[in-house]
C-alpha cells in the first residue's frame, strides 16, 4: 500500500505552483551546501486542503514563491483542476465549503500588506462562477460599499452544516477607537448567494459561539468581570439559558472547555475529574456539570485535542501528549488507521472526513519532526493512498535534525518537560540555543517539523525548548506553579534545562545562547541578567521589557490587552502592581538593564499592539550605556511576530550571523 501520487494531479499542482511565479524555488543544493534559508521561512506552497461535503471534490490553497496564493478545486473523479479564485493584490487566507457547489473564503496580504488590514469575505462556486463579495475589506485602497457587511465581519471557524446556501459569520464590537480590544462578538446567518444576513439573538456578553452537530448555534460563551458564562440554547424551548459559570483566568475544578456536540446532542468537553489533569468528558446539560466517567484520559497530561467526526457522528478524538495521536471509537476506522501508519511509518497521520456521513475517501495530514506537513487522499475501504502535495516541498527530511521529548529536574525537584532537537546529522557538545516559548501560560511546544527549530539545527545548533512551569497541558499543579514566577522559578527552569543539556553531553558549556519571542523575549533578557555565566548571547524579538508597562501602557500606542485581564487575571497570575511592587522591579529587564553585558539582538514590529515598540525602545535606552554589543532591528510592516516571508528571511539571516559570531564556527576562531 505504498503511496502513489496522482499522475495528473501531481502535474496539476506543479503547474499551479509555477503559474505567475517570478521567483521559483532554488535548485536542490549540493549535499555539502547548507539548505537555503528561504526554504524554512517561505509561506507554505500547500497551505490547506478540505474535502467537499460528499468527498467528490478537494479544495486547496495553492501557493508558490513569487506569486499570490490561489484557491483551487479538483474533481477527484475526473482528476481535473479548476482555479476558482486568485488576486493580484491579496492571497487566499482561509476557506470552507458552503455546500457541494459553493465555497466561502477571505483574504490577506501575505507579502507586503499591513497586518491590520481586514480580510473581507467572498463566496464562489466550485467552477469559479458566481463570485460575490459579502464583506468589505479594511484598507485605504478599497472604498466602503454600504451594501456589504462591515469589515469587522469574519468567518466563524468550525464546520457548519454545509447543506444550504447559508453560513454563520461573526461581527465584532470593539471597546476602543483603535479597534484593539473586542468587547462583544455577534453572530449572523449569511446567505452566500444574496448577501442578506440576519442577527442571531445574543444571550449576553459573548466572545465565542459554537455550532451543534446540525450546524446550528447551540453555545454562546462570554466573560465579564473575571467570570465566564456559558449559555446553552435549549432545543426544547429554543431559548438561551445559563449552563455554567466559572473564573475566566484562574479556572478551577468546576471549569470545563466545550469541544463540540455528538449525533444525539451530547456535549463533549475537557474537564477535571478526581485527579490533577483534565480529561475528555460529556456534560450533563441539565446541571451544567461534567458526568463522572471520563471518555478519554492521558495520564500525566491534560486532555488537549479535538473531536473527529463524519457527518454528525463522533468517530474519535485527536489527543496531544508528547506528540499528537488519534483515539478511535469506531473499530473500522481504527483498523484503517493501523494500515495507514504501516504505509507511512514514523509519521503522525491524521485522518479527517467530509461533512456528510462517513465516505470511503478521507484526507490525511501527515508530518514528523523532520518531515513538514504533507497531504494524502486515503480510501479507508480499499487502502488506496494517493499523495496530494507538500506544504514545504523544498525540505529534505534526511537533512533535518532529530527531535525528542525529554524530561529534566529543576533545582527544586520539579520535573520539566522539553523538546531537544539535535543538530542535523547529530553531534555531541554542540553549540546550544535555548528557545523559549511565548505566552507564557500556554502549551508552548509541539513535536513536529518547525521552521525556526530546524533552521537552527541545519546550521549545527542543538535546540532545547523547555515547557517551564506555568505551561499548560501538564496538570493544574504545574500550571499554578508558574503564577507570579516571571524572572524567578520559571526563569530557573530554563537555566536548569541548559545545565542539564551540558551534563548530558548535548551542549558545549561555553557556547550557549538564549532566544525567544514575547514572554520568551522577556526570558532572554532576564536570563542574561540572572545567569551571565551560562548564556554567551541573547536574541529577543517582540519581547516584554517591563511588567508594569503591560499594565500602564503609554500614550504612544494602543494595547490589545483587555482591562478585564489586567484587573482579574494579571494581579494573581503575573503580579500585583501594589502588593508585588518590589518583585516587579527586581524582575524588570528595564530596571536590571545595567547587569546585561552579553551580546544581544533586539527586534520589534512597528504595528505590535501586544508588546509595542515602546517596550523595546525604552529598554534600549536603559541598556546601551552599559552594553556596546546590542543590535537593534525594526520592521515597519509587522506586528507581534513576523508574518511576511521577506522579513522572516531577513530576521533569521541576521540571527544566523549573530549566532555564528558568538557561539558558532566564527566564535571558535
Amino acid at each position: 500500500m505504498a503511496p502513489r501520487p496522482f499522475l495528473r494531479f501531481a502535474v496539476v499542482l506543479a503547474l499551479l505552483a509555477s503559474t505567475g511565479s517570478s521567483a521559483p524555488l532554488q535548485a536542490a543544493p549540493a549535499p555539502t551546501a547548507l539548505p537555503p534559508i528561504e526554504r524554512f521561512f517561505i509561506n507554505p506552497v500547500l497551505a490547506d486542503a478540505k474535502l467537499s461535503p460528499d468527498a467528490r471534490y478537494l479544495a486547496a490553497i495553492s501557493g508558490a514563491p513569487g506569486r499570490r496564493d490561489y484557491l483551487v478545486v479538483v474533481d477527484l473523479q475526473q482528476r481535473t483542476p479548476k482555479l476558482v479564485a486568485g488576486y493580484q493584490d491579496a492571497d487566499i487566507r482561509q476557506f470552507d465549503w458552503v455546500n457541494n457547489e459553493r465555497l466561502v473564503f477571505d483574504l490577506a496580504d501575505k507579502q507586503e500588506g499591513d497586518s491590520r488590514m481586514a480580510a473581507g469575505l467572498f463566496a464562489v462556486n466550485r467552477d469559479g462562477s458566481e463570485l460575490r463579495q459579502l464583506v468589505n475589506r479594511r484598507n485605504n485602497a478599497s472604498p466602503v460599499n454600504r451594501k456589504l457587511l462591515p469589515w469587522h465581519t469574519f468567518m466563524l471557524g468550525g464546520r457548519g452544516a454545509q447543506d444550504s446556501e447559508f453560513v454563520y459569520v461573526t461581527s465584532n464590537e470593539y471597546g476602543d477607537e483603535h479597534f484593539s480590544v473586542v468587547e462583544n462578538v455577534n453572530l449572523l446567518r449569511l446567505d452566500t448567494r444574496t448577501g442578506r444576513s440576519q442577527f442571531v439573538q445574543r444571550p449576553g456578553k459573548v466572545g465565542r459561539w459554537m455550532l451543534d452537530q446540525n450546524g446550528e448555534p447551540r453555545l454562546a460563551m462570554g466573560s465579564e468581570k473575571g467570570v465566564s458564562t456559558l449559555h446553552y440554547r435549549d432545543p426544547a424551548t429554543d431559548q438561551w439559558r445559563v449552563l455554567a459559570t466559572f473564573a475566566t483566568y484562574k479556572g478551577g475544578r468546576n471549569a470545563f472547555t466545550p469541544l463540540g456536540f455528538g449525533r444525539d446532542g451530547t456535549l463533549y468537553a475537557t474537564a477535571y475529574g478526581e485527579g490533577d489533569t483534565t480529561g475528555l468528558y460529556t456534560i450533563d446539560l441539565a446541571t451544567g456539570k461534567p458526568n463522572p466517567k471520563a471518555i478519554v484520559v492521558a495520564p500525566g497530561y491534560d486532555f488537549m485535542g479535538a473531536l473527529v467526526r463524519s457527518g454528525d457522528k463522533v468517530l474519535g478524538v485527536r489527543i496531544s501528549t508528547d506528540a499528537e495521536s488519534t483515539v478511535w471509537f469506531d473499530p473500522a476506522v481504527k483498523a484503517a488507521q493501523e494500515k495507514l501508519d504501516a504505509a507511512l511509518p514514523g509519521l503522525v497521520n491524521q485522518i479527517s472526513f467530509a461533512s456528510r456521513d462517513q465516505t470511503q475517501w478521507t484526507l490525511v495530514r501527515s508530518y514528523s519532526d523532520v518531515q513538514p506537513l504533507a497531504y494524502y487522499l486515503y480510501n479507508i475501504t480499499t487502502g488506496k493512498l494517493e499523495k496530494v502535495g507538500d506544504a514545504y516541498p523544498g525540505i529534505d527530511p534526511a537533512r533535518m535534525g532529530q527531535q525528542d521529548p525529554v524530561r529534566y529536574k529543576a533545582r527544586d525537584g520539579m520535573e520539566i518537560p522539553a523538546l531537544l532537537t539535535q543538530p542535523a546529522g547529530g553531534a555531541k557538545n554542540a553549540p546550544l540555543v535555548v528557545l523559549v516559548h511565548g505566552g507564557p501560560y500556554v502549551h508552548g511546544n509541539h513535536w513536529g517539523w518547525n521552521g525556526q527549530t530546524q533552521f537552527l539545527a541545519s546550521r549545527g545548533y542543538a535546540v532545547l525548548e523547555p515547557d517551564f512551569r506555568g505551561s499548560t497541558g501538564y496538570g493544574d499543579t504545574y500550571f499554578r506553579a508558574g503564577w507570579k514566577q516571571w524572572g524567578l522559578a520559571m526563569q530557573n527552569d530554563i537555566a536548569d534545562g541548559a545545565r542539564w543539556a551540558i551534563a548530558q553531553g548535548y551542549a558545549d558549556p561555553k557556547r550557549i545562547c538564549i532566544a525567544g519571542a514575547s514572554y520568551g523575549g522577556y526570558a532572554v533578557l532576564m536570563g542574561l541578567a540572572n545567569d551571565p555565566d551560562l548564556y554567551k548571547c541573547g536574541v529577543s524579538w517582540v519581547g516584554v521589557t517591563d511588567i508594569n508597562l503591560l499594565y500602564d501602557g503609554h500614550w504612544s500606542f494602543a494595547s490589545d490587552l483587555s482591562e478585564q485581564w489586567k484587573i482579574y487575571g494579571m494581579p494573581d497570575m503575573i503580579g500585583d502592581q501594589v502588593k508585588d511592587a518590589a518583585q516587579l522591579k527586581a524582575t524588570s529587564p528595564i530596571e536590571q538593564a545595567a547587569r546585561i553585558k552579553a551580546p544581544l539582538m533586539l527586534a520589534y514590529g512597528a504595528n505590535d499592539r501586544r508588546v509595542p515598540m515602546y517596550h523595546g525602545r525604552k529598554f534600549l535606552s536603559a541598556v546601551k550605556p552599559h552594553n556596546t554589543q546590542v543590535e537593534w532591528i525594526e520592521y515597519e510592516d509587522e506586528g507581534h511576530g513576523w508574518r511576511l516571508p521577506k522579513n522572516r528571511v531577513d530576521f533569521w539571516g541576521r540571527v544566523e550571523k549573530f549566532l555564528d559570531k558568538n557561539i558558532g564556527p566564527a566564535a571558535a576562531k
